[in-house]
């Protein structure tokens, strides 16, 4: 059983890896998670949906299993993790359950079982399903990437984000006072206005929301400049998160 889990470890989790079987198992989950984005789409078709519902629904059946047995045999092995090598059986499987990527492979089958107890909105439950797109991330390794630029950078990006709240707070106070009496519709109230101060700032303009006055119209093209501004502040930290994270694939 030890070897058994041993080599089950290195197909599932050791992307050090180049065995075949290895490959050929990434490559079949790869596919199956991305057949599964395309029917939960496909499905929002009326005439699809009608046409297809019996092939769907075994597609949907047959995913749940493999997701199933592969989240299961994802937690038998997790004591086998390095990190996890100093830990008891039962708290390695415990750290691992409490991980990211565990959550993920929950999240892809939860929906399904739940569906057996309990009513679910079909809407919902396409918008849950849908979210099985994130298992990529266990094979992609742009997306490997990513995701550790945001571990790494998440003091910054939270830092980013404390900026780009105080910014829409302020400009939705401001175009609220200054707008507020002659389009109450639009910027009648605070958080009216910062759906104008959102779209603003990310350089967006829809054109629904406009000042009309001179010191509106400052304002915003005040909130524009900021915008900008903003927008380079993300792109250098994740610009810089992913130079360093690229250096370090290099060195390895």
């Amino acid at each position: 059983m030890n070897r058994l889990r041993s080599r089950l470890y290195q197909i599932l989790e050791d992307d050090k890896t180049h065995h075949p079987t290895d490959r050929w198992c990434d490559a079949f989950l790869t596919v199956l998670i991305i057949v599964n984005a395309i029917a939960v789409t496909l499905e929002t078709v009326p005439s699809i949906a009608a046409r297809y519902a019996g092939e769907l629904w075994v597609l949907e059946v047959f995913s749940v299993a493999i997701f199933t047995i592969e989240y299961a045999l994802r937690v038998w092995v997790a004591r086998d993790h390095p990190g996890h090598a100093l830990k008891t059986p039962l708290r390695a499987r415990l750290a691992y359950l409490r991980s990211p990527l565990a959550v993920i492979d929950l999240a892809a089958i939860l929906p399904f079982y739940l569906l057996m107890f309990v009513s679910i909105d079909l809407q919902v439950l396409r918008l849950l399903r849908v979210l099985r797109i994130l298992k990529l991330t266990r094979y992609s390794p742009a997306l490997r990437t990513m995701a550790a630029v945001v571990r790494k950078e998440s003091r910054a990006i939270l830092g980013a984000l404390c900026i780009l709240v105080v910014l829409v707070m302020i400009a939705s106070t401001a175009i609220h006072l200054l707008e507020g009496r002659g389009q109450p519709e639009t910027f009648g109230t605070i958080p009216d206005a910062m759906w104008w101060s959102i779209e603003t700032l990310t350089t967006v303009g829809y054109g629904d929301a406009i000042p009309k006055t001179a010191a509106g119209r400052f304002v915003g093209a005040i909130v524009m400049l900021l915008g900008i501004g903003v927008f380079v502040l993300w792109t250098s930290i994740f610009a810089a998160g992913f130079l360093e994270e690229s250096r370090k694939d290099g060195a390895q």
